[in-house]
């Protein structure tokens, strides 16, 4: 598989960067906005994804895309376009930058090609055109990361050069996630046989190969630093958390007994929590016993220096690891029976709940002050909160139809 690249000159410079907001000046000639295009035209909604943070996220439709704002929650920018809309639209944090690729039916960006669109400069400011449809991309300050079905390219943002290639196994959903700190790079994708999952350390120049599961991956998520892994896997019923250094597992959770389709998986920026997303029409939420060490000290330098100990786990529910306003998962009433029974009946199942209706897709993240924020594919945006002493179910606080739409094939 092979690729090209075009680029203007001069443009990749980090200060450059600025805050997304709605921009004036020249477009695009492929890019010219259509006032006359209203809320009430049919919209069809491809795609939704959050930004680095989960402060905002971009919604891909048949016209274009816009970008939303969630905490206060009001849509920040929108850009209509003639050539059609967009499959895939990646934020960079709240910056001018974003990635996109358009749909079946955009005339001028097909499937096959990576757009880097300044706002700031409402132009194209690079191109990546490769033999075979992306199926992903993802954004960090300093790379951009085009995923296909059989292989992951991997670019320097500022020149948009190559710098590593990454075999995998069948990678339809175009599963990859990234680290985002600044001292950090991370990224974690399917291995090369089912189950399995690679993560590369790139700033320590380690690869780390995780045997997951035993059947496909079907999601998985990193936390900012990279440290810790989540994954789910086609069964959909088990979520494993795994520190990314040296493999090891740390702790599991169950979502049902039920084989499920796994839509999202978000963890919480204090690993605390863990939300799971399916097509059951429940979002989960676990208590997780993880955490970093020293986090309770003003300072803890000695730990920054050593990553491969920032993390620890605990072997029991009850251990002081956990926060004193923290619960715990609950488990199987057979659990005393652990090692007799199967496995099944020693599960830790989840702490809180939210039930949605099983017609769409829904993705989950975690806003401020445990609440939970939740897209939908119908244009629903829902925000709700758990008790952390107490779990059950969650508080609807806000429900928002941010798209009228249909959702269609892409």
């Amino acid at each position: 598989m092979t690729s090209a690249v075009s680029t203007s000159r001069g443009i990749f410079s980090p200060p450059g960067f600025g805050v997304y907001e709605p921009m004036g000046g020249a477009s695009s000639p492929h890019l010219q906005p259509q006032p006359e295009i209203g809320d009430n035209d049919e919209t069809e909604l491809y795609c939704v994804s959050w930004n680095q943070d989960y402060g905002c996220f971009a919604a891909g439709t048949s016209r274009g895309f816009r970008i939303y704002s969630c905490d206060p929650f009001k849509e920040t920018f929108r850009r209509d376009l003639r050539s059609g809309g967009f499959k895939i639209v990646e934020m960079l944090f709240r910056c001018n930058i974003l990635a996109l690729v358009g749909s079946k039916a955009n005339t001028h960006y097909p499937p096959n090609k990576v757009i880097i669109w300044d706002d700031h400069q409402s132009r194209c400011i690079g191109e990546f055109s490769f033999r075979s449809e992306v199926r992903a991309v993802k954004l960090r300050r300093d790379r951009v990361v085009v995923v296909l079905e059989h292989k992951i390219y991997v670019y320097n943002f500022m020149d948009l050069k190559l710098l590593h290639q990454i075999e995998t196994v069948a990678n339809p959903r175009g599963l990859c996630c990234l680290s985002h700190h600044l001292n950090t790079s991370a990224l974690a994708c399917p291995g090369l046989r089912r189950g399995q999952v690679r993560v590369e350390h790139f700033g320590l120049n380690m690869t780390k190969i995780i045997n997951a599961h035993d059947s496909k991956i079907a999601c998985m998520t990193l936390t900012m630093d990279g440290l810790l892994l989540a994954t789910a896997s086609m069964r959909g019923t088990l979520i494993r958390i795994f520190n990314t250094m040296d493999g090891t597992r740390l702790q599991e959770v169950r979502r049902g007994a039920d084989k499920a389709d796994i839509y999202s998986i978000a963890l919480s920026p204090n690993v605390q929590w863990l939300a799971v997303s399916s097509d059951k029409g429940t979002v989960h939420i676990f208590s997780l016993r993880v955490r970093v060490v020293g986090e309770d000290r003003a300072a803890d330098s000695s730990a920054a220096k050593s990553p491969a100990l920032l993390y620890q786990i605990s072997s029991n529910a009850l251990d002081p690891l956990i926060s004193p306003s923290t619960g715990a998962n609950p488990g199987s009433s057979f659990s005393f029976l652990k090692g007799v029974l199967p496995k099944y009946f020693s599960s830790e199942w989840s702490f809180a709940q939210f039930h949605l209706p099983e017609c769409t897709q829904f993705i989950a993240a975690f806003g401020s002050h445990n609440s939970v924020i939740i897209l939908g594919m119908d244009g629903s945006f829902y925000r709700c909160s758990f008790d952390p002493a107490k779990g059950g179910l969650m508080v609807q606080q806000e429900y928002i139809r941010f798209l009228k739409t249909e959702t269609r094939p892409k």
